[in-house]
């Protein structure tokens, strides 16, 4: 397998008034890529600019940062034949790499506006290298910049940043510094979503495990379904005796912990996440944690149920305040 380090650069509106601003926000200007091989050795290179066709005057913050001039994405192809160009070039066995997580969005995002056939009809494998130099060198949860990176890992920085192809060099020389264990760590982007319960996304990683759900039409008939609700045992598959009950601090984040008598207390923390067209999706993480972790995650639910209980209090007030303050109201029968 190969892997395709990829890097794109876009432009956007000043004004918001193209008829297509909200439909495509991000134009795809420009494409560059490296391969390398199973053994992380450069075998290919890509690059290529894209003729405008949504947006032809260039945003003042992607003229700043990339120093492109209209004049010449003006002599670049269009976008359907770049995007021909480069799936030939990527071949067939091949997973994709990006500094960060928004670059395939935003590529599936043009392909759609050109009605050209999908990268995918469920959600796309690929390695965010950003992720990945985190959980090598750092907490695993911060993200730095690319040049940052560079600098930390004393890469020589022998031609300019921000072009797609200068980015995805970079990034191609540190994804082939990496630790051979840390690629297993891979993102999935769901720009496309798993089309029924039989695509869902189970993965198990190292520490944790994932579940990406299909689409559902609200909250609450995701909140319904059985699989995003269980409480099974991730590594033995025993079905769990809820220690915590699901809850939710903030109604978009929802917790709880079981406990398998194998492995130990187990957290699951459910993200609700919106759609474009207004539905929603479900990601799932569960992790096993220790006994000590659990009377945090108590008194987490505890601060929930009385920011409710305040709540409600308020909600109640206000409604007894309404009643009084309407004419012929009164505060007693």
């Amino acid at each position: 397998m190969n892997y395709v380090i990829m890097d794109l650069e876009w432009n956007q509106s000043n004004t918001g008034k193209e008829k297509d601003a909200k439909i495509l926000p991000f134009e795809v200007i420009e494409i560059g890529a490296i391969k390398l091989n199973s053994d992380r050795k450069m075998i290919g290179e890509f690059n290529e600019l894209i003729k405008p066709q949504v947006y032809h005057e260039m945003h003042r913050v992607t003229r700043r940062l990339i120093h492109l001039q209209m004049e010449q994405l003006e002599q670049g192809r269009p976008f359907s034949e770049v995007m021909a160009r480069f799936r030939e070039w990527c071949g067939e066995d091949y997973i994709f790499c990006t500094w960060g997580p928004l670059d395939l969005t935003e590529l599936q995002r043009n392909i759609r506006y050109y009605d050209l056939e999908p990268l995918s009809d469920g959600p796309i494998r690929f390695l965010d290298v950003q992720k990945l130099f985190s959980i090598a060198y750092e907490d695993k949860k911060s993200r730095r910049s690319l040049e940052y990176a560079i600098d930390y890992l004393t890469v020589e920085k022998d031609i300019p940043f921000h072009r797609a192809f200068s980015d995805a060099y970079y990034t191609a020389k540190i994804l082939a510094l990496l630790d051979e264990k840390v690629l297993g760590s891979y993102s999935f982007d769901v720009f496309h979503l798993p089309k029924d319960k039989d695509s869902e996304i189970h993965v198990i990683f190292d520490t944790y495990a994932k579940y990406i759900s299909r689409k559902f039409e609200d909250k609450a008939q995701a909140l319904d379904d059985r699989t995003v609700m269980s409480a099974k045992c991730y590594l033995c598959h025993k079905t769990l005796r809820r220690k915590i009950r699901w809850f939710s601090p903030n109604g978009k984040h929802y917790y709880s912990v079981s406990y398998c008598e194998k492995h130990g207390y187990m957290k699951s923390k459910i993200r609700i996440r919106k759609t474009e067209d207004g539905a929603v999706y479900v990601v799932k993480t569960e992790k096993f944690i220790p006994e000590e972790e659990v009377a945090g995650i108590r008194d987490k639910q505890e601060k929930a149920r009385q920011q409710r209980k305040i709540k409600r209090s308020s909600k109640s007030r206000n409604h007894q305040n309404e009643i009084v303050s309407a004419p012929g109201g009164s505060a007693s029968s």
